[in-house]
């Protein structure tokens, strides 16, 4: 790891600070010659080359250089990494070199080649050549396949006409339904402004339009209107000649579904907002189509003109097979650990794992005393033949100290191991020190032979099975100069090499099996068994089952399939995975299985159910998911990457094929996999991901790159903003504030922000139709110091739209959170209740940075209440406060509209930070918009995990639902039960459409285990969204239940009062 940076981040931002934008910069040249030159921040790489070559001409031996064109200049990056920068038009504030040096060096043959593979490695944030550095055969091959497939996908999309292309790249979101509060037909006249690209003066006019319309229809309608006022005969054109775009977003609508389906024009009328769509001429979106696939033409060319050479035919050996050729236990030899960190005795566990399930019993070794190396060399062996180990069983390992309990005071070596709960065993208490895990066979299906060195994790995990951790990687630790190593020898049971038999082999045994046994053994049960039956299938995934409801289901698994279809997690996990038997009668009866919903269809992605044709078959289902339903998971999906042992798989190509169809969801994939570079245990796969939807999508990677180069930026101002209030605490804010505007006015910056496709969900791509506003930004006094970022609007004078940047807070809780509120919203509309969620977007984009989306015209609770009194302590209780405020920002008619907006708001709110157990619920973190609607922030508590002080919960209610909420749903007249039972009942409504979707819930948690969230590490932790959905109860216990929690709130909404109360008087305090 590189050193902490601390004067470093002054090289790069201080012209922020004094104005200068020069720095020193030492040029190393090929010839040995050292030069030292002032360079301008913003200047160039190839306008820095052109300066250094004019000054060289001063110096010796500058014959010997030869022509400028043939050299390049190399680096250190900031992961100390040496860096070919082959992209010249680069910056050198962009590039940010660990230190002010710079190597010139002769470029090598294959600069197109050498060119793209350079920008690839800066966008995703590790070098290609670090890659192939690690001499790793899978991590060849699965880079050779993905090539061959990106050259095939790109072939596609030159064939590709423009309109094609465009549906391709930029399809509308669609969401059917009626629009709560507006008519659902003919009814319902709704105006718009047009806009028109083609004026030279952006001219508008209004169009009124009707919900059920088609966009073909409005075109029709806007471009007569056009003609009519601002046109002439050589102007008309016929309709194919436009298409409809979103204003200030690059997003088009298309196809024959009524306006009120494409999801910005429902927004807009949701929120009483004019939709603004611009007519652009088909002309402009060719021209942007003719780029692409000019640049995607260049890579093909060059790709054809440099064919590799044909490889000679791989020789197939002679191979044994696992199930008829081997019948050995399977063992191992535990040669020696080094560098373990302990000062006792140590011992070594390992056990065999199908997923969570335990093959046979966990060899132990004996124990070893030593100080650092530890020397064993014996075997361990496993109740287990060889031919009876599944495909994708890991061998998990994990060393601990033994210490007797008398001894238990004495400290050990190692600080971390106190960090664990220690673990009793025969009379003596293990420390647990390291763990690490291997497949045992590879990615080609073979088992692995010979002597192989583990270098181990030493960070445990709240839940072990049985003192192992099977749910970790099972790559081992990049970090190799501290981390405990432990070496193991895998037995040869062959001359040949022993493989797991190809599938077409396991459907030839199942086979064989069935016609020797009894087809009456595969009967079906009676009613007394479909009962019982029934029961255990209708069960949440927490639900745990034993060994008797394990056999039941195994034998009456052809009940399960014609009945029971959706049961199919629950009879994998029947299976007795350690008789190969009963997985190849499994593999079969999965070849006539029905095909799932793609809902149902993700628990199959869970850590439970590694078996490889498993997953295919899962992976399967999900192809018949939308783009849109796709989005909507795509987090989880590429969480559960990280449980395939093998970089190629079935989820893996799904991922990036529908990337690659679609740039909406490349878009967030690349994002998603971005945000998590800086992992170790996933860093190679992910990057591997990244390569291969980058080289798929060529076009793509100069947007993106622009993204990557924004946040970069961003970074730099938010670093110095900390860095002046470190090295001067009483530095006045506006000097702060002085410096931020000095930077973001900087050429390199307005030019790097602007024209720029927002990372983040927003409802808008910024630079379309924006402009940074500089003067609007600001940073946030909170302690990372975020900062607000403003773009102007061309296209309306006076509109602002608005993101926050995070660095140093972890985003993906908030991200998840918001995921599921975006979820719940969907699932509630499916069943025709629209409680006006507000799910603002929200993006990680690196190791503790992001994006969040401001929400406009919005206040929070705090700031209402504050500025409708003079003293902190009285605005908590001022419950006239928030329907005044609404009045005042909806006189007349608009705030009934705006009431029932609060009102639906309040209900979805309600019930969803109870279900998900949202905690620190202040009057900060709670907003309203000036059209009603009131939605939730900062989602740093969930799952139940509330806040406390001395011991003692600061939040005492299962959900905010203060008096001056009730005023407003009331309409200010306390005897409005009529309202008020309305808002009722709608909560009651929300809570039991929720309940039905219980299980989809626990899935979507339960694939995120292993991100790293800091409230989501055990399935203790969603064991609360079981007892809060009342799963396991009636309909009618649990709507009691939760009709106790909303007594509950409504009695102790005081409680919230008097914490609202004590957190202004606080805020006041730190703003003083």
């Amino acid at each position: 790891m590189p050193p902490a940076m601390t004067d470093l981040l002054d090289l790069w931002v201080e012209p922020g600070l004094d104005g200068d934008d020069q720095v020193t910069v030492d040029f190393l040249l090929p010839t040995g010659v050292y030069i030292k030159m002032d360079v301008s921040r913003q200047s160039s790489l190839q306008c820095i080359k052109q300066m250094l070559w004019k000054q060289a001409q001063g110096y010796p031996l500058f014959t010997l250089l030869g022509e400028m064109d043939s050299h390049i200049f190399e680096c250190v990056n900031q992961a100390a990494v040496h860096e070919e920068l082959e992209d010249e038009s680069r910056r050198l504030c962009d590039v940010r070199p660990f230190l002010p040096v710079l190597r010139l060096i002769a470029r090598n043959c294959g600069r197109a080649e050498r060119l793209l593979d350079s920008k690839i490695g800066v966008l995703i944030g590790k070098g290609l050549h670090e890659l192939d550095a690690l001499q790793d055969q899978e991590v060849k091959d699965f880079r050779s396949k993905m090539q061959r497939i990106s050259e095939e996908n790109m072939q596609c999309v030159h064939m590709m006409s423009w309109g094609e292309w465009l549906q391709s790249c930029f399809s509308p979101q669609i969401e059917a339904g009626p629009v709560n509060g507006y008519c659902d037909g003919s009814e319902g006249e709704v105006k718009i402004i047009m806009h028109y690209s083609e004026s030279r003066y952006r001219p508008t006019c209004t169009v009124n339009f009707y919900q059920s319309c088609t966009v073909a229809e409005l075109m029709e309608q806007a471009l007569r209107k056009w003609l009519t006022t601002h046109g002439s005969e050589e102007d008309e054109g016929c309709l194919g000649d436009y298409v409809l775009r979103v204003s200030a977003k690059l997003e088009f609508l298309f196809g024959d579904h009524p306006l009120h389906h494409y999801r910005y024009i429902r927004s807009c009328l949701l929120a009483q907002e004019v939709p603004h769509l611009t007519l652009v001429h088909c002309s402009v979106v060719k021209a942007m189509f003719e780029r692409e696939i000019c640049t995607i033409g260049g890579v093909l060319a060059w790709k054809a003109s440099n064919l590799p050479l044909p490889l000679p035919p791989k020789k197939r050996g002679l191979t044994v097979s696992v199930f008829s050729d081997v019948h050995s236990q399977f063992k191992i030899t535990l040669v020696k650990g080094i560098k373990v960190n302990a000062e006792e005795t140590v011992q070594v566990r390992a056990g065999l794992f199908h997923g969570t399930e335990l093959l046979g019993k966990v060899a132990v070794s004996s124990e070893s005393s030593g100080r650092s190396e530890h020397v064993w060399n014996k075997a361990l062996e496993f109740d287990l033949s060889i031919c009876d180990i599944p495909r994708m069983s890991r061998l998990c390992f994990a060393i601990y100290a033994v210490m007797d309990k008398v001894k238990k005071q004495k400290s050990t070596k190692s600080v971390q191991m106190n960090k664990h709960q220690t673990i009793r065993k025969s009379g003596k208490l293990l420390y647990p020190i390291a763990w690490v895990n291997t497949m045992v066979f590879d990615y080609r299906g073979q088992m692995k032979t010979g002597d192989i060195t583990l270098h181990t994790w030493s960070s445990f995990p709240d839940e072990l099975e049985e003192m192992l951790n099977p749910i970790g990687t099972i790559q081992t630790n990049p970090y190799r100069e501290n981390a405990t190593a432990l070496h193991v020898r895998f037995p040869e049971y062959s001359p040949q090499p022993v493989v797991f038999p190809p599938f077409d082999k396991i459907l030839e045994k199942a086979a064989e099996i069935a016609g020797a046994s009894d087809t009456l053994s595969m009967g079906r049960g009676g009613k007394k068994f479909y009962v019982e039956l029934k029961e255990i299938m209708e069960r949440d995934p927490l639900s745990q089952l034993c060994e008797n409801e394990k056999d039941l289901i195994w034998t009456l698994r052809y009940d399960c399939r014609e009945n029971f279809p959706q049961s199919l997690p629950k009879l994998l996990l029947s299976v007795k995975w350690s008789k190969h038997e009963d997985m190849a009668q499994l593999q079969a009866l999965l070849q006539i299985w029905p095909k799932l919903s793609p809902r149902d269809a993700l628990e199959l992605l869970d850590f439970n159910y590694p078996d490889q044709y498993v997953r295919e078959y899962a992976v399967n289902c999900l192809q018949d998911m939308s783009d849109e339903e796709l989005s909507q998971y795509l987090l989880q999906l590429v969480q559960v990457l990280r449980y395939e042992p093998y970089y190629d798989c079935a989820l893996t190509r799904f991922l990036l094929r529908r990337a690659q169809a679609n740039r909406k969801i490349g878009h967030f994939l690349f994002w998603h996999l971005r945000s998590e570079m800086h992992m170790p245990a996933v860093c190679v796969q992910f990057a591997l991901i990244l390569e291969a939807y980058c080289r798929c999508s060529v076009p793509h990677i100069e947007v993106l790159k622009k993204q990557v180069e924004a946040l970069s930026k961003l970074k730099a101002v938010n670093e110095l903003i900390k860095l002046g209030t470190i090295k001067t605490k009483k530095m006045k804010e506006a000097q702060l504030k002085d410096a931020m505007m000095k930077c973001l006015r900087q050429t390199g910056f307005i030019e790097t922000l602007s024209d720029l496709h927002s990372p983040n969900s927003f409802p808008i791509s910024l630079g379309l139709c924006l402009s940074l506003s500089v003067e609007r930004c600001r940073y946030m006094d909170s302690k990372m110091k975020p900062l607000w970022i403003v773009y102007n609007n061309k296209l309306l004078v006076g509109d602002t739209m608005g993101i926050i940047f995070k660095n140093g807070d972890d985003l993906r809780q908030d991200m998840l959170t918001l995921q599921i509120l975006r979820l719940m919203d969907i699932l509630w509309k499916e069943a025709n209740l629209d409680l006006r969620i507000v799910p603002y977007g929200c993006l990680a984009t690196g190791d503790r940075t992001g994006l969040i989306e401001v929400v406009s015209y919005s206040e929070t609770i705090a700031n209402i209440q504050k500025n409708s009194s003079n003293m902190a302590a009285a605005a908590a209780f001022n419950k006239d406060a928030l329907l005044n405020w609404l009045k005042d920002k909806n006189p007349g008619d608009a705030l009934e509209k705006a009431i029932e907006e609060f009102t639906l708001s309040c209900a979805g709110y309600c019930v969803a930070t109870y279900v998900l157990g949202i905690g620190d619920r202040h009057s900060d973190n709670i907003m309203v918009r000036s059209t009603g609607q009131l939605f939730h922030i900062d989602f740093g508590h969930i799952l139940g995990n509330f806040k406390s002080k001395f011991g003692i919960k600061r939040e005492r209610v299962p959900f905010i639902l203060t008096h001056d909420f009730i005023h407003v749903i009331q309409q200010g007249k306390t005897g409005n039960t009529e309202k008020f039972g309305s808002f009722r009942q709608n909560c009651e409504d929300a809570y039991l459409i929720l309940r039905k979707n219980g299980n989809l819930f626990i899935t979507l948690f339960a694939l995120m285990l292993t991100a790293g969230l800091p409230e989501l590490t055990s399935v203790k932790d969603i064991q609360y969204l079981k007892d809060s959905l009342a799963l396991g109860k009636t309909d009618e216990d649990a709507l009691k239940q939760f009709r106790q929690k909303f007594d509950e709130a409504l009695r102790e909404s005081w409680t919230t009062k008097v914490n609202w109360m004590a957190h202004n008087d606080w805020r006041v305090g730190e703003l003083s």
